[in-house]
């Protein structure tokens, strides 16, 4: 079942849009019971590499409900969230809606949810200050056309940060870490979304992507300076991390 959310081109594009739309309203209770709530911690670690600077620009693609454009507006940046399902956006827009319902604290500023795609960002080049990708670029039909337009976008000296699955240099984790997405992260797809396609997709889509060090290559072709790989759990979960080359 897996294998219909990674045929290529447009078709892959239309599978993987509706398996999102489908797993939405359950996304963030499931993220934090396949990963124990350590994606909190990881994503928190985007942030404090980014460096943040209050009044400087963030895109963050990808966004999903919102997490990592929440975090950058949290710390006075001005935060974009793009993404292509729509139904993402709005639980997006629900957690922004009770953010600002609640009162922002002080230094914290209310991102602004685009829909879009990634391969065709809608921003003129140098944009940004931050540009931030979480659990999205595998999922792109030609990921290597999203870092191109991430790097377009960027502003000269600006950062990208990559967070996604791993792939374990070390055979035996990579295999036990495996096992886990085949077995135990579909189960949980079954109990809260009814789907255990929608959750076997991760591991689907992570054998035909080249993870960590793929992307850290084609950074580096792109231009990028300062590359580097952030592991967590042996290389479960990896942060690739480059800056824009300054003009």
């Amino acid at each position: 079942m897996a294998n219909i959310y990674y045929e290529q081109g447009e078709q892959r594009a239309q599978k993987v849009q509706e398996l999102f739309a489908r797993i939405a309203p359950r996304y963030d209770l499931v993220n934090d019971l396949q990963s124990f709530g350590l994606h909190r911690y990881w994503k928190s670690q985007v942030v404090s590499l980014a460096r943040p600077r209050p009044g400087g620009s963030e895109l963050d693609i990808c966004c999903g409900t919102g997490d990592l454009t929440f975090a950058f507006a949290g710390q006075g940046v001005i935060s974009v969230g793009l993404d292509f399902s729509e139904q993402m956006l709005r639980v997006a827009q629900t957690r922004n809606q009770a953010r600002l319902a609640h009162g922002l604290p002080l230094g914290s500023g209310s991102p602004r949810f685009i829909r879009g795609d990634a391969q065709q960002i809608p921003f003129r080049p140098n944009s940004f200050d931050t540009v931030t990708v979480g659990y999205g670029l595998r999922n792109l039909a030609d990921w290597r056309l999203g870092l191109a337009e991430i790097y377009r976008v960027l502003n000269p000296g600006g950062r990208l940060l990559v967070l996604d699955f791993g792939k374990p240099e070390n055979a035996l984790w990579r295999g036990l870490y495996f096992g886990y997405l085949r077995l135990f992260v579909p189960l949980l797809g079954t109990l809260c979304c009814g789907s255990a396609g929608a959750y076997a997709y991760i591991l689907e889509s992570l054998k035909n992507y080249p993870a960590q060090h793929g992307v850290a290559a084609a950074m580096r072709d792109l231009g990028f300076a300062n590359v580097r790989i952030i592991r967590f759990l042996g290389g479960v979960m990896t942060i690739n991390y480059g800056e824009k080359a300054p003009s």
